[in-house]
C-alpha cells in the first residue's frame, strides 16, 4: 500500500548492511555483525499526525509526524536496514497496512497511540503475522500521575504489550531509536529473533 488518503506511508531506499558478516559487534565502529537488509514497518496510530502540536514536555520540540517518520527512516539507514512508515487515524487502514506488509517485512513497530488501551483488531492483526513486535511510545505509560514522562493522568493499561515481543517507551522519539536498534540486533541474533540457518 503506497501513500493514499486512507493513510501514509512511505520507505527509505535499499543499500548496502551496515557491516560485514563476521565482524565483531562493535568492531570498528560497526553496530551490527550482519548485513542482512531487513524490511521494518513502522506504524504510527491516531492523533500522531498532530505532533506537532501536542504537549512539548511529552513529545518534545518535534514540528511535525513527518519529520519522526524522516528521522526514524534516516536512522534505518545507519543501521543498514529499510524502515517503511506508515499512519492513520482509522484503525481499519492500520489493520490493511499490516495484512498487506505481513509476509513483506521483517518487523514492526507500533505506536498505537489512540488505541493503545482498545486497538484488540490491531493487537491480534499485528499477533497474526507471526513477526516480531516492538511497542513503542513517547511517554512512560506506566508512570504514575505527575511523573516527569508520563501523561499526567497515570498508569494507561496497553492492550498490545501482553503480546508485543518488546516494548521501549518514556524517551520521547527516541524510543524509536532503541526499539528499531533492538529488533534489528535481535533479527541478527540466530538464538533469538533470528531464523537459524537450515543446517544449524
Amino acid at each position: 500500500m503506497r501513500a493514499t488518503s486512507r493513510g501514509n506511508h512511505s520507505s527509505s531506499t535499499r543499500g548496502s548492511g551496515l557491516a560485514e558478516e563476521g565482524t565483531t559487534m562493535f568492531e570498528n565502529g560497526a553496530i551490527r555483525e550482519k548485513s542482512d537488509r531487513y524490511i521494518i514497518a513502522v506504524i504510527d496510530g491516531p492523533n500522531m499526525s498532530s505532533l506537532g502540536r501536542r504537549s512539548k514536555k511529552v513529545y518534545g520540540a518535534l514540528a511535525s509526524l513527518a519529520g519522526l517518520q524522516q528521522q526514524v527512516r534516516a536512522f534505518g539507514e545507519i543501521l543498514g536496514v529499510e524502515v517503511e512508515t506508515f499512519d492513520s487515524n482509522h484503525e481499519g487502514f492500520i489493520l490493511e497496512y499490516i495484512h498487506d506488509a505481513g509476509e513483506r517485512v521483517d518487523g514492526f513497530i507500533i505506536n498505537p497511540a489512540g488505541l493503545t488501551t482498545k486497538g484488540e483488531g490491531v493487537r491480534h492483526a499485528l499477533e497474526d503475522t507471526g513477526r516480531p513486535v516492538i511497542e513503542v511510545h513517547f511517554s512512560n505509560i506506566q508512570a504514575s500521575a505527575g511523573a516527569d514522562r508520563g501523561l499526567g493522568g497515570g498508569q494507561i493499561q496497553s492492550s498490545f504489550t501482553h503480546t508485543a515481543t518488546g516494548l521501549s517507551m518514556g524517551m520521547r522519539h527516541y524510543s524509536y531509536f532503541g526499539a528499531l536498534t533492538a529488533l534489528v540486533l535481535g533479527l541478527d541474533d540466530e538464538s533469538f529473533l533470528g531464523v537459524p540457518a537450515a543446517d544449524s
